[in-house]
């Protein structure tokens, strides 16, 4: 998904296509922060997007590195 064009995310730019780690990792790291944390909501509030990044960084760190691991498998917890 994330070098898929016409994503709207990092995904998209040459160096995604490419398949470099860096590009795909933030792609990774945008996709988890918009859809398993409150990040849109407390945008929505007024927080300042630094802010916001900064609060929910934890949770994107718990969910890639469950995703990283081969052994582990993502709870409930980590999809809501």
């Amino acid at each position: 998904h994330t070098c898929q064009t016409g994503s709207g995310r990092v995904g998209r730019s040459a160096a995604a296509k490419k398949f470099e780690s860096e590009a795909i990792d933030l792609a990774v790291r945008a996709h988890i922060r918009h859809k398993y944390t409150n990040y849109d909501e407390l945008l929505m509030l007024g927080w300042d997007k630094s802010d916001a990044r900064s609060h929910v960084f934890p949770e994107i760190q718990e969910v890639m590195e469950a995703w990283q691991s081969p052994k582990e498998e993502l709870t409930d917890d980590l999809l809501s």
